[in-house]
């Protein structure tokens, strides 16, 4: 449970319907931002298409997720595509199908069909990889407590994001998420005190 999947790289796939054609894309995204930027630029290129339409899903807990049918029936086109994403396990992942209409009306449960295996072509040829579901956890330590925390560190197999040495020492450690309460603890009798994490 302390791992989550999502997919290295882009990856595209394409399927043809009835004469229509539908171009996917498997994009690994972590905000927002970067999913209206990336279909932005999906519908600036493919301007002559008739339909982008898209889903994602986002964090290591898998609640932050969006479909759009960008004009085609309800629930046709960004449903089908999440429900691939979801069979699959993953998240920090946006799939956008673009569809070039050829001529022939697909009916809902054709669109349906057409919409999930243009998203299971695109995830198909994508490389998929493992992420720890981490917390950030921020601490100020006095110098002579230092190696104390580094042993702790050593022994939990510690991620340090950041550390800095000025009249106090201050560190940011990437825990991870079931081992957060027994490090913390651990390192309590070291500390100073835990500070809220400007990466949380």
């Amino acid at each position: 449970m302390d791992f989550y999947k999502t997919i290295a790289a882009l990856s595209e796939g394409c399927v043809t319907e009835q004469r229509s054609k539908f171009i996917s894309f498997a994009v690994p995204v972590q905000t927002t931002g970067e999913v209206k930027e990336i279909v932005a630029g999906y519908r600036k290129q493919y301007y002559d298409a008739r339909h982008v339409c898209w889903a994602y899903r986002l964090g290591a807990d898998c609640r932050l997720f969006r479909v759009n049918d960008d004009g085609e029936p309800s629930s046709t086109a960004g449903k089908p595509i999440l429900g691939v994403i979801r069979s699959h396990e993953l998240t920090d992942i946006l799939v956008v199908v673009v569809r070039y209409f050829g001529g022939v009306k697909l009916g809902v449960s054709g669109l349906i069909a057409a919409y999930r295996a243009a998203a299971q072509a695109a995830i198909e040829k994508a490389a998929l990889i493992e992420k720890m579901k981490g917390e950030s956890v921020s601490f100020t330590f006095d110098y002579a407590s230092l190696n104390g925390i580094m042993r702790i560190i050593k022994e939990e197999n510690i991620e340090i994001i950041s550390r800095k040495m000025e009249a106090e020492g201050e560190m940011t450690l990437l825990i991870r998420a079931s081992e957060v309460e027994n490090v913390k603890s651990r390192l309590s009798k070291w500390v100073n005190g835990f500070v809220p994490c400007k990466n949380n």
